[in-house]
């Protein structure tokens, strides 16, 4: 039953993605300044009974559907592998003085709104960084990177908390 949801959210995470966030992009005529990242989301709600390693092995598998949609070349896969390898790491500093049940998944139902907008802010942030470093491939680029980013982290960062008032992510 726990496969069968995973699999649910990784099709609506990409068709939500492609369908709907694809076509939001604000830009002027020579620079794309932001769009949505919705995908990370699935990231984020993998359960935490999950291996490194599992967790790692989906994280790229929505990355690389992705790149096949927005013809990317591993960027997406690139940045899904980091984000779930820093994963554990934003977890540990987030860590309720109680510990994490290890059913739980990182979610609004489980931890409370607040502990989840500071989960999904640090590693949104970070997968956007990374995301726009490897499509730049050069820190010659460092101001549009930080520019793309911070715009994009505001878009997709409303949608993921919306998402989490409104969806009971247990």
């Amino acid at each position: 039953m726990d496969q069968l949801i995973i699999l649910i959210r990784f099709v609506i995470a990409v068709l939500i993605q492609v369908l709907v966030c694809k076509q939001i992009v604000l830009f002027t005529d020579d620079f794309i300044y932001g769009t949505i990242m919705f995908y990370p989301i699935f990231i984020l709600l993998l359960p935490l009974r999950y291996s490194k390693s599992v967790i790692l092995l989906l994280s790229f598998l929505i990355g690389i559907t992705v790149d096949i949609f927005y013809d990317s070349l591993g960027v997406h896969a690139g940045a899904s592998v980091v984000t779930a390898f820093l994963r554990p790491f934003i977890l540990k500093v987030l860590e309720p003085d109680s510990g994490y049940s290890i059913n739980a998944i990182p979610s609004k139902f489980y931890f409370g709104i607040i502990w989840f907008m500071q989960y999904a802010a640090y590693l949104l942030g970070i997968h956007l960084l990374v995301y726009f470093s490897f499509e730049a491939f050069s820190f010659v680029f460092l101001k549009e990177i930080i520019l793309k980013s911070l715009v994009t982290f505001g878009l997709s960062y409303i949608v993921l908390v919306i998402h989490q008032m409104l969806v009971n992510s247990k």
